[in-house]
C-alpha cells in the first residue's frame, strides 16, 4: 500500500499544542492566529490557509513579553 493515497493537498495547521491567548494581543502564543482563525482553520479554502499563514511571522512581534507573574498583572 501506497502512502500516496493517504496524502493530501492541505495547508498544515501551525498548531504546536500550546494553545494559551495572549491578554492583550488576542493571539494564541503557540501559534500566532486569532481565536477566529484558530476555529474557523478546518472550513477555511486553502488559499484562505495560505494567507493566514504568509501572515503569522509578522505577528511575533505583537506578543510582549510578560514579566512578574500575578503581582506584575495586579500592578497594572
Amino acid at each position: 500500500m501506497s502512502d500516496d493515497i493517504w496524502r493530501r493537498d492541505e495547508v498544515e495547521s501551525p498548531c504546536i499544542k500550546v494553545c494559551v491567548i495572549h491578554p492583550e494581543a488576542r493571539l494564541c502564543t503557540g501559534c500566532l492566529r486569532s481565536i477566529d482563525e484558530i476555529t474557523a482553520w478546518s472550513k477555511m479554502s486553502p488559499d484562505a490557509r495560505r494567507a493566514v499563514m504568509a501572515e503569522l511571522p509578522a505577528r511575533q512581534g505583537q506578543l510582549s513579553q510578560r514579566r512578574g507573574g500575578r503581582a506584575a498583572r495586579l500592578a497594572r
